[in-house]
């Protein structure tokens, strides 16, 4: 069925000439009415080209999420789902909804953002991650749409509404304490170095290694797609190689992965750290000792940045370092001695 303005008026409970005041943002609607009228335009699909184009100013109170992952993964990645809540949460507390769209690569989230821009149905975008060169940061400048990151853009930063860890120094931070336990050989095993938050945390790695005397040694270490299985394909390589004496993955399902390959082949005496504190952390026997990254809070201030600027808000900084815990749990080595 073709829907129309009556449709959406019938359903709306309103006159259809109040949807088309609505449609052209009159300030003789009320907010609850217009939120009630959009909510109703999105459920039933209505979004005609000829509308679209004409409302450069409409105001939609729904803030459009870009998760870069498969739908799946993002519910086994508790991160997401810690991201979403305080982003919800903070977003629902001022009026706004959130939509969300899952990318499996960076050309289909510039198309998911092209059809939330040139659709109008979002007032602003969360990215909850940045490559070195990103393709959506450079289309959302481009065409001056409110935005913002989870994470530390490399390039025009004091332009961009950005949230982050010090993931240079979360990392250091791992790495020195694993040097003061004795450990000298240790491994790191993280993402792809397109994503700024894996580059900062192998910054932060290289630097520990070095500034403690350590040769550095690339056989320790890995960049992979930062997934359980990835990490124990990659240890299972380097275990062929070399025998680390603790390991430190980029997330804590990273460092899970890692651990099952060395248990699998017989290599006790190893400490593993990771990031995120998921459950995983706490209940993996042994536990892992992990940096609790805050991930609730990076999206309650990624959302209040966002709608701050959305409504003229300027007493709000444009970026926010969100502090990281280390989480010291009893290692693999004290485990195994038990």
């Amino acid at each position: 069925m073709h829907v129309t303005i009556k449709h959406v008026a019938k359903k709306a409970g309103v006159s259809p000439s109040t949807v088309s005041r609505v449609i052209a943002d009159s300030p003789k609607i009320s907010v609850a009415t217009k939120k009630r009228v959009f909510e109703t335009m999105k459920e039933m699909n209505y979004q005609p080209n000829i509308i679209a184009r004409s409302l450069a100013n409409r105001v939609t109170y729904t803030l459009g999420l870009i998760l870069p992952s498969k739908d799946e993964e993002v519910f086994e990645n508790p991160f997401f789902m810690q991201v979403m809540r305080g982003l919800s949460v903070y977003a629902k507390q001022k009026g706004y909804y959130i939509m969300y769209n899952y990318c499996r690569s960076e050309e289909e989230e510039v198309e998911t953002i092209r059809h939330y821009m040139d659709s109008k149905w979002v007032d602003g975008i969360i990215l909850t991650s940045t490559r070195i060169k990103d393709k959506s940061v450079d289309l959302l400048m481009k065409r001056d749409q409110p935005f913002v990151v989870i994470g530390r853009p490399e390039a025009q930063r004091d332009k961009v509404l950005w949230v982050d860890n010090d993931n240079v120094m979360a990392m250091e931070n791992i790495v020195n304490r694993l040097i003061e336990q004795g450990h000298r050989k240790i491994a790191y095993i993280g993402g792809e170095q397109q994503f700024t938050v894996y580059r900062h945390r192998l910054r932060g790695y290289r630097q520990a290694i070095e500034q403690n005397g350590i040769d550095w040694d690339d056989r320790l270490v890995v960049e992979a797609e930062p997934t359980e299985q990835k990490a124990y394909e990659a240890m299972k390589q380097m275990l062929k190689i070399i025998n680390p004496d603790a390991i430190v993955g980029t997330d804590d399902t990273v460092a899970y992965g890692a651990y099952k390959a060395t248990i699998e082949a017989g290599v006790l005496g190893v400490a593993f750290a990771g990031f995120n504190n998921t459950p995983l952390s706490i209940y993996n026997n042994p536990t892992i000792s992990t940096v609790d990254i805050n991930a609730e809070k990076l999206g309650h201030y990624a959302a209040q940045v966002l709608i701050d600027q959305l409504e003229k808000n300027t007493t709000m900084e444009r970026n926010i370092i969100v502090e990281a815990n280390y989480i010291e749990r009893e290692s693999t080595l004290d485990y195994v001695r038990r």
